[in-house]
């Protein structure tokens, strides 16, 4: 990882994880799969980085991780279980990360995210199964809990589909949960509440806010800012990934991974206002909007569970995390990565 956003305290590894060094992460070009492998390379594991098969050989944001000479990285698709089968042979612990999530896109595409997300799950629990891996971490997120009954949101709150996106991970955690309980296979269910950082999608509203404001912008069209969330920055996230995977204590178990903090989108917005010294103006656009029954208003996890199974508590606040986001997105060698002209469903 490059600059001194990526400075954390050592893990406190266990003997379980120590003594599975080979480990599996499934959506590794991604957003928080990169940041994650980079992590676990930093912590000393061989690590096998599953890129999603293209015909141009390219390896996502693995292109730029300085790690990337120590990395087994393969290109594939979840989808197809042969292929599945094939590279968690030799593998302790898997991270499967590897899923479509966009929400937009969702609406005009869901049986994809059913082939993805449910299927390629399927896939993936059940090389793990035959393969004898030790450890699958399933990747979940907060949609699947939809707009909150109770606040904060612990692991026992209702599951509520309000997007097929959110619908295909509820069954993908299910179908994960199944391989627990019916053949005995070690899995915990990660639910992480919203990560954000350096390399995330500018479908993201905080990346999409800061590249443009960065692109001199003086007007940004948003959908409802009124929103609340739980942020938090990768880093945290991809530790939350690790200390889940070194404590038996979270097999069978799911597990959030988030600040309790609840700030509105709006709230946000202002604070990289503030923080980039900006006089941009918000506005409301019409087809940036969830349609109404579908939207999730409030977020706020309940992180109790996993500090007390792991001890795991967040290192970056709201502010400091913004901020090493912010100055990673404004250098022009990445603000050049990003569209930011157009909407990114």
């Amino acid at each position: 990882m490059q600059g001194k956003y990526c400075i954390l305290p050592k893990l406190n590894q266990t003997k379980h994880m120590t003594d599975n060094k080979k480990v599996l992460v499934t959506g590794a070009d991604g957003f928080i799969g990169s940041h994650l492998t980079e992590m676990l390379v930093k912590e000393g594991f061989q690590v096998r980085a599953l890129t999603q098969y293209n015909s141009f050989n390219f390896w996502g944001w693995l292109e730029d991780v300085e790690c990337r000479d120590q990395l087994d990285i393969v290109c594939g698709d979840v989808r197809d279980p042969h292929f599945c089968r094939e590279i968690t042979k030799d593998i302790d612990t898997i991270f499967h990360l590897a899923a479509l999530i966009a929400i937009p896109y969702s609406y005009v595409a869901p049986d994809s995210y059913v082939d993805t997300n449910v299927k390629g799950t399927l896939n993936i629990c059940q090389a793990a199964k035959d393969n004898g891996c030790s450890r699958v971490i399933h990747t979940s997120t907060s949609e699947v809990y939809g707009t909150a009954q109770y606040v904060p949101i612990d692991e026992k709150h209702p599951l509520q589909p309000q997007s097929p996106y959110s619908a295909s991970k509820i069954g993908a955690d299910s179908m994960a949960m199944s391989f627990f309980n019916a053949f005995q296979l070690p899995v915990t269910i990660a639910r992480p509440f919203n990560t954000y950082g350096p390399r995330q999608s500018s479908r993201a509203v905080i990346p999409t806010i800061i590249g443009q404001i960065a692109n001199g912008k003086k007007s940004i069209k948003l959908g409802d800012v009124s929103p609340t969330r739980d942020f938090n920055y990768v880093l945290d996230t991809c530790r939350g990934f690790i200390t889940l995977a070194q404590s038996d204590k979270t097999i069978g178990e799911t597990v959030n991974i988030g600040s309790n903090f609840e700030i509105t989108v709006g709230d946000t917005l202002n604070k990289i206002k503030d923080l980039m010294n900006s006089d941009v103006e918000f506005v409301v656009d019409e087809q940036r909007l969830r349609p109404g029954k579908s939207e999730v208003f409030r977020l706020w996890c309940d992180n109790t569970k996993i500090n007390e199974l792991t001890g795991f508590e967040p290192q970056f606040s709201i502010d400091q995390g913004l901020k090493e986001t912010i100055d990673w997105f404004v250098k022009p060698e990445n603000l050049a990565k990003y569209k930011t002209d157009i909407y990114n469903v």
